[in-house]
């Protein structure tokens, strides 16, 4: 990771502190209901993943990346105060559940009606202009915040992630193809492990996201393959993020040239690669779903 400088990291914080006390993050009673952030967050969350069998403490913890001891403490004061139940999932005795009971629903929906209450408050203070330039730049911020907080690992090619990836892969080419897509083109696990080549997924809060694939072409240069992400985490700049460690990859086995070739209907690809550096040549392989093919040559 390239160092960050120390202005940005300034900027940074100085805008959480002005964000979080203007938001009442620092009171003990947040939004002037007798609880802490900590306690109305996990509330929410619950609320939104609320289903015919509760919400599992697992996908809480990952979901808010919170310590389980410190999850569990939360969780038994608020069903102590009535606002939860907490059960063993119907289908898997391993996993403990949680769910809002009538009076939870009922302080959740104050709990929002309080938040639009602020968030009007704040946007108030502006005109029309200025809340259009502020709700935008709100929405980059999120966009950024969540792209920096997913991870890209490179895993083994046998991996169940490896495989579910490029099942879900796949099934999107499948669609988007007029011809259909054949998963027996997917790459072999070892054609993608050890010297051979590598495997990345990207993962967020846990959950796999997006991967590619790196393989040995020829003496000296790779190819990359399956560069994919899930559609719910599209317009991140994901895909350039696989992008990059699949060429840190390469660059770290010696070769020195990356290959690889697309679809005529993967438009947004195309204009990815050429816009990451690479330059269209003439086709250097046979592949049935081949119509343009792009190298790059990486520094060192």
């Amino acid at each position: 990771m390239e160092a960050v400088p120390g202005d940005q990291v300034a900027d940074f914080r100085r805008f959480n502190r002005c964000y979080t006390r203007r938001i009442g993050v620092l009171d003990d009673r947040y939004l002037g209901q007798d609880r802490p952030l900590g306690e109305a967050r996990l509330l929410f969350e619950i609320a939104e993943r609320d289903g015919p069998d509760g919400v599992s403490l697992r996908e809480l913890r990952s979901r808010l990346g919170l310590d389980a001891g410190y999850l569990s403490r939360m969780t038994k004061t608020l069903e102590r105060q009535g606002m939860v139940r907490l059960d063993v999932h119907p289908g898997d005795n391993r996993l403990r559940t949680v769910r809002l009971t009538p009076a939870g629903r009922v302080e959740v929906t104050e709990q929002n009606r309080r938040a639009d209450s602020l968030a009007a408050g704040v946007l108030g203070g502006l005109d029309a202009e200025q809340r259009a330039r502020l709700t935008g730049a709100l929405a980059t911020a999120g966009r950024l915040l969540r792209l920096a907080a997913i991870t890209v690992e490179r895993v083994d090619g046998h991996a169940p992630d490896a495989r579910a990836c490029l099942d879900a892969y796949a099934g999107d080419l499948d669609v988007r193809f007029p011809e259909g897509f054949d998963r027996t083109d997917l790459v072999r696990p070892e054609e993608v492990s050890g010297d051979a080549g590598a495997f990345f997924v990207a993962y967020e809060e846990g959950r796999p996201v997006g991967c590619g694939a790196l393989r040995r072409q020829a003496a000296g240069i790779g190819e990359i393959r399956h560069v994919w992400v899930h559609a719910g985490a599209r317009r991140l700049g994901l895909a350039r993020r696989i992008l990059d460690a699949l060429e840190a990859e390469a660059l770290r086995r010696d070769w020195t040239v990356v290959r690889l070739d697309t679809h005529a209907a993967l438009t947004e690809a195309r204009a990815m690669y050429r816009a990451c550096g690479y330059t269209e040549i003439p086709a250097y392989a046979e592949h049935v779903y081949a119509d343009h093919w792009f190298e790059k040559r990486l520094a060192g």
